[in-house]
């Protein structure tokens, strides 16, 4: 990230911090602006999570409801003010899975050794070069999905994407890491059919 990068990265979270600090004290401009900072990333997680524009459109509108109602409960902790809105998100999509009984959680596996998390991945991004990320994920598990999506759509670290599913980070990083796998597997029968 380049200084500049970083710098905008700062102001935004100074920006941010004292917009949720007049929110909860009532500040209805605060919170409006809270809102139009995140809906578009919000919409877009709960949209690709979904798969469908009604219910995502349904599920954002839940997630800032539970916003205004927990805004007040909100303190600063390792993570950002957006994961614990995306958070809410997560709970509410998930909620919304298991009503239509759609989710079926991935079992825990141990993390991988670093060596092959990082040839994986780099094998994998080299692979996977100009195609759509979205369009390669379709096949892969929810969670698998969820991490992917978090994690180079929206560009959560692994802690922060931890916060966000309540998963460990090692967990986030074997999800991301046996997705990666899989992806280069789905490249390589493509290109060999």
């Amino acid at each position: 990230m380049s200084e500049v990068q970083a710098t905008k990265k700062e102001s935004e979270a100074k920006r941010v911090r004292g917009l949720v600090g007049r929110a909860q004290q009532g500040d209805r401009a605060a919170l409006e602006e809270l809102y139009l900072i995140h809906f578009d990333r919000i919409y877009s997680y709960l949209h690709v999570s979904v798969g469908n524009r009604h219910d995502a459109e349904d599920l954002t509108t839940q997630t800032f409801l539970k916003m205004l109602e927990a805004i007040g409960k909100f303190r600063w902790q390792s993570a950002p003010f957006s994961a614990w809105l995306f958070r809410i998100a997560h709970n509410l999509a998930m909620d919304h899975f298991r009503a239509n009984k759609r989710w079926q959680p991935e079992e825990d596996v141990p993390e991988p050794e670093p060596d092959e998390s990082t040839s994986a991945e780099a094998e994998a991004f080299e692979a996977i070069g100009r195609k759509s990320m979205l369009e390669l994920i379709e096949d892969l598990s929810r969670e698998q999905q969820q991490v992917l999506t978090l994690k180079f759509v929206f560009n959560f670290a692994n802690a922060e994407a931890a916060t966000i599913l309540g998963k460990t980070e090692g967990a986030i990083k074997s999800l991301q890491h046996r997705a990666l796998v899989s992806l280069q597997k789905q490249i390589e029968k493509r290109e060999a059919g």
